[in-house]
């Protein structure tokens, strides 16, 4: 019988830490990214899973010839630690000699080694699984991986239970047509279009949740800001007061994880050139009176009472940069008959809700605010809707024996990476992007 024995570290040392060894002989592996050839020498430009490194080649001291290394070959390389102030981790490597652990059977149909993908939006996706190690590509998704560790840092830091609840489920949370049936066993069941519903019900057991997951809108839109597939970063807590709780702990997670990215992810900024905004407040603004603003301002007139289109958004985040040169603003008090059927009516208008779009950079990235927790109140807002309340015995479980006032929000992971970096079309921030064209790779 054999044992691992985790105490065992490895031979090879990270790309990052070669700094710490120099005048050593070190091993490093990766992936040979770009071979640059010079005038007695070469650079090899490894691929770590951190970070791009460069290697020197040379007749001098190299132990192999430098055709026998190739493009895309993964290898582990050995060679002496030398100090060099104008590498980014502040040392190079000698080569002396290298170990082949994979090869590539044929070359890549798309060149990667370049700064940028010099190619078409759909050639980029196509090709994804080889798009992804140009170093770009791969830096929009270390700096949204760090987006996700450091909202986990954030509320994790502040109570909340992180959650996994089901993506296949008996019934829609936000209900109507964009949701995508399916067949679970001879009966009909749903892709989940959000965890709003299981957010409510852990209220109930934890106080503090959230969910970081994929969520599913069966809509027909094909345009840049839609995909049909995404990642929700979902959080609701319990004993609020009112729905500008939610505003403020999401304003407070936001300056923490920009904060987080600046201090752990410069490199993928500086490499991206991502503009990462400083956020003390975040201004708001009530849904209609934003509309006048908007009429106001530009001269134009309100064709839609309930619901922003997409230029007013651009034009709304324009006023307020302006105004208060902040790139956020909520809005809020939407329309009840926007709103999905737990959103709480506000008192004195049960017209509007008590709840809130976050808009950043003229999108919305945000929609939250306070569900309602008393049972009766909850069954009479689905009869008037002419919902069949049987059909959510579970859900009103919760409510029937007892839930704190509440609210929460969902956030778009990919738009919100999208909009720090300026991109126009939000499958540059999807890793593999699933729309009404495309379900490959």
């Amino acid at each position: 019988m054999l044992f691992i024995n985790s105490n065992i570290a490895s031979s090879h040392i990270e790309a990052s830490e070669i700094k710490n060894y120099i005048g050593q002989i070190v091993k490093v592996h990766g992936v040979v990214h770009k071979i640059r050839e010079m005038s007695g020498f070469a650079f090899v430009i490894l691929r770590t899973k951190q970070s791009m490194f460069q290697c020197v080649y040379s007749e001098e001291f190299s132990n192999f010839k430098l055709s026998e290394m190739k493009e895309n070959m993964g290898v582990v390389v050995s060679g002496k630690a030398v100090h060099d102030e104008r590498s980014r981790t502040g040392a190079e490597l000698r080569l002396y000699d290298f170990e082949i652990v994979s090869m590539s059977v044929e070359e890549p149909p798309v060149v990667i080694n370049n700064k940028e993908m010099a190619c078409s939006l759909e050639t980029l996706l196509d090709y994804r699984p080889i798009t992804l190690r140009n170093a770009r590509e791969r830096a929009i998704f270390k700096l949204q991986a760090g987006i996700c560790k450091g909202v986990r840092a954030f509320l994790d830091e502040n109570n909340f239970t992180e959650i996994h609840s089901p993506k296949i489920v008996y019934s829609g949370a936000e209900g109507g047509a964009n949701i995508f049936s399916l067949d679970y066993f001879g009966k009909q069941a749903f892709l989940a279009q959000s965890p709003q519903f299981y957010k409510q019900i852990t209220v109930g057991v934890f106080e503090r949740v959230y969910e970081i997951a994929p969520v599913f809108r069966a809509e027909k839109h094909d345009t840049s800001r839609h995909i049909n597939e995404y990642t929700s970063i979902d959080f609701e807590m319990g004993f609020i007061e009112s729905f500008y709780d939610i505003c403020n702990m999401e304003t407070k997670m936001l300056a923490y994880t920009f904060e987080f990215l600046k201090n752990n992810y410069a490199e993928e900024i500086s490499l991206l050139k991502a503009n990462i905004p400083v956020i003390t407040e975040i201004p708001s603004i009530k849904f209609l009176k934003a509309k006048e603003l908007i009429s106001k301002t530009y001269n134009r007139e309100i064709t839609d009472l309930e619901d922003f289109e997409p230029e007013e958004e651009k034009l709304l985040c324009k006023i307020i940069k302006k105004q208060t040169n902040c790139d956020f603003v909520f809005v809020t008090h939407y329309k009840s008959s926007k709103r999905p059927f737990y959103a709480m009516d506000s008192k004195d208008n049960h017209n509007i809700t008590e709840s809130f779009d976050l808009l950043f950079r003229g999108m919305e990235i945000t929609t939250g605010g306070q569900r309602i927790n008393d049972y009766n109140m909850q069954v009479e807002k689905m009869k008037k809707r002419g919902m069949n309340v049987e059909e959510f015995g579970d859900f009103l479980m919760a409510h029937k024996y007892g839930l704190p006032p509440h609210g929460g929000l969902g956030l778009g992971l990919e738009r919100l990476t999208g909009k720090l970096l300026d991109f126009q079309n939000i499958r540059l921030s999807t890793m593999f992007p699933r729309d009404i064209n495309r379900l490959t790779p």
